[in-house]
């Protein structure tokens, strides 16, 4: 249970439902209601499909190349670590995700889905927690259940944006996507030293 709680909270950090408000309600600014709500199912759909592919085919793309599982969680690591730094120091992801949006019209895929819910740090966290040589095919199939439902939540959340606005304000988003950023950093350098200690083990 303890293991589950700690899947789900990382997804969340990583994911970020709350920080794609902003993002989710600027692109969809000149859309009618009825829209708005096809945009949050559809991207949340294609989020899902999206981070399901690199569930099943990531491990086989590293596996292809030869990487081996430290090098994956070093490397996999550091970029996690380089994503919650720009969460935490930078104009955070609201703001730098909605400078994405060019096209007002087409907007359920790009910034929406990706790479508001889908982000590059979502897809290299789901890797990581996919391991085929960490994880029993049980544990990939529970976590690939709790992208779901993390999934899910930001869809809901989308879906009740405006009011989450009123509620914690622009401000307030951003400061929980820091939070989410340091707790990300925490994942990542744990993931950089396991791989470090492994790798130092193998050589001796």
């Amino acid at each position: 249970m303890t293991e589950i709680l700690t899947k789900i909270f990382f997804l969340i950090a990583v994911i970020d439902p709350l920080g794609s408000v902003p993002v989710y309600l600027e692109a969809t600014k000149q859309l009618d209601q009825k829209h708005k709500k096809k945009v949050a199912v559809r991207a949340s759909f294609i989020a899902f499909l999206i981070l399901l592919f690199f569930i099943v085919v990531g491990q086989l793309i590293l596996e292809g190349m030869d990487v081996t599982l430290d090098a994956f969680q070093i490397s996999g690591g550091v970029i996690l670590f380089l994503f919650a730094l720009t969460m935490i120091f930078g104009e955070g992801k609201p703001e730098s995700e909605k400078h994405l949006i060019k096209d007002y019209k087409h907007v359920t895929i790009f910034p929406v889905a990706i790479p508001s819910i889908a982000s590059p740090g979502a897809i290299m966290a789901v890797v990581l927690l996919t391991d085929n040589n960490l994880y029993s095919i049980q544990q990939q199939a529970m976590t690939t259940l709790l992208v779901l439902v993390v999934v899910v939540l930001t869809m809901v959340i989308l879906l009740a944006a405006n009011i989450v606005q009123k509620r914690i304000g622009e401000y307030g988003i951003s400061v929980i996507s820091k939070v989410m950023g340091l707790i990300l950093a925490a994942y990542a350098v744990q993931s950089i030293l396991s791989g470090l200690k492994d790798f130092f083990i193998v050589l001796k």
